[in-house]
């Protein structure tokens, strides 16, 4: 078993307000990806690619479990590249003023044979780039 990425952030806002951010494609699309096929459903599957024109890397996912307000997990796949694919789980936790946003990227091992642009570290940097800028963002300006 892999060990997973994990990254961790509080955002100045209240539990619903992120999870809306995080389940409605709407809100999405400021601090996240635009994924227009998505729906907060269990076996839904949606697809989208990485901002901006060149449209390289075709994502998609299928929503494994919901428990609203608290927890969304669904897998994270490049269906045209791989075979392999990996668990995203985003779990939300209110603390005072703040919410708690941690984010568990399972079996990211799953993707080695893709190479450096999705190693670990790409991930890694990548998360914390989407939760540690992009959602605080969201919300705290």
């Amino acid at each position: 078993m892999s060990i997973p990425i994990i990254v961790q952030y509080k955002v100045k806002a209240p539990v619903e307000k992120v999870w809306k951010a995080l389940t409605d494609k709407q809100e999405m699309k400021s601090w996240y990806f635009d994924i227009s096929d998505f729906k907060l459903e269990t076996g839904h599957v949606f697809n989208f690619y990485e901002p901006g024109d060149e449209k390289k890397y075709h994502h998609q996912g299928e929503i494994l479990e919901i428990i609203p307000d608290k927890k969304l997990k669904h897998t994270w796949s490049y269906p045209e590249l791989s075979d392999g694919i990996t668990t995203v789980t985003w779990e939300l936790k209110q603390q005072g003023e703040e919410t708690s946003v941690t984010l568990i990227h399972d079996d990211i091992d799953n993707l080695k044979e893709l190479g450096a642009n999705f190693s670990r570290e790409a991930f890694a940097e990548g998360w914390n780039g989407i939760i540690g800028q992009s959602l605080k963002s969201h919300f705290e300006n």
